[in-house]
């Protein structure tokens, strides 16, 4: 897929109706020979809407209208490369753990949680955020994380957490205020619903920290599982990472994870970790974002949305 191609793709399937700004600044950037050239100089994997536009407005530039947009980009290409270069969209959203809570909460207590690809570690927290699934609230405390649950019955409680780490190759500490920076220019921009949950949840991790480890999602992910405590299920766990990873990359990752004990959970995009006869006719409709499936053992269960807006339980 050409960039151009690929910001078109962005604008209808992932910014539509969730995000006019980014809707409309993709549009443009797909049409734009100039800034298509600059992106040309990266490699693939750093071309990404999300990365552009969170380094631009990380460095303060605009992202609202389109010309303001391209003069800044151009104008300010060096800074924006080298960002571009070291930087990776490490979105850490909390409101994923609305749409893994019925999984977890049904897996044999007490657990021991690992997360790949966790950022700043905010989804291993489970336990201690409040959620609201229509009239049903989950839980106490803050942030209160919403979903809509469609053929799911919410769990009656959060499940029993007795450990959490996580796993990247750039662990970002929320008692940082450039990480913290970093994690909210992530965020879109019309989302302040999204930037007050960053702010709660960033607070409930640096009250207690996890533990998070620099690392390789293969190379390093056993050592890392055997800390895991005795007598807790061992989940490891992931969500909107795997189309960062190479192809080769995801596979052996695959076979690592199945041969641990305990439990695998992904909540992925079906292009990137594909599976058999997935229900596309409960497929929900748009606005949302593009959809994610949420995946227990291999075995798919629900649709999600990619903040945790939503779970659509298979039949």
């Amino acid at each position: 897929m050409t960039t151009a191609a690929r910001y078109a793709e962005f604008a209808a399937r992932e910014a539509h109706g969730v995000s006019p700004t980014y809707e409309r600044l993709s549009l443009a950037v797909s049409r734009d020979d100039e800034v298509l050239a600059l992106l040309g100089t990266l490699p693939p994997i750093k071309r990404q809407p999300n990365l552009l536009f969170g380094v631009v407005r990380f460095l303060g530039g605009a992202v609202e209208d389109p010309a303001a947009f391209h003069d800044y980009t151009v104008a300010n290409w060096p800074a924006i490369e080298a960002e571009m270069r070291t930087r990776a969209t490490q979105t850490n959203e909390a409101g994923r753990c609305a749409v893994l809570l019925p999984v977890l909460a049904a897996l044999p207590q007490p657990l021991a949680l690992l997360e790949v690809g966790a950022s700043a570690g905010l989804c291993l927290y489970p336990d201690r955020y409040a959620y609201r699934y229509g009239e049903h609230v989950v839980g106490s405390g803050e942030p209160v994380l919403e979903c809509a649950a469609i053929g799911v019955a919410p769990p009656p409680g959060v499940p029993d957490v007795v450990w959490r780490a996580g796993l990247d190759l750039n662990p970002l500490d929320v008692s940082d205020s450039a990480d913290l920076a970093w994690l909210d220019a992530l965020i879109w921009p019309e989302h302040a619903h999204r930037r007050a949950r960053l702010r709660a949840a960033a607070a409930v991790a640096a009250a207690e920290p996890p533990l998070l480890v620099r690392g390789d999602l293969v190379d390093d992910l056993p050592a890392l599982a055997a800390q895991a405590p005795a007598g807790a299920t061992l989940v490891v766990f992931h969500t909107s990472v795997m189309y960062q990873v190479p192809a080769p990359r995801r596979e052996a990752f695959t076979e690592v994870v199945r041969g641990l004990p305990g439990h695998w959970i992904a909540n992925e995009s079906p292009d990137v970790l594909p599976y058999d006869a997935l229900p596309y006719d409960a497929l929900p409709e748009p606005p949302g974002g593009a959809p994610h499936v949420l995946v227990l053992d291999g075995t798919p269960l629900a649709w999600t949305r990619s903040h945790g807006q939503a779970i659509i339980w298979f039949a």
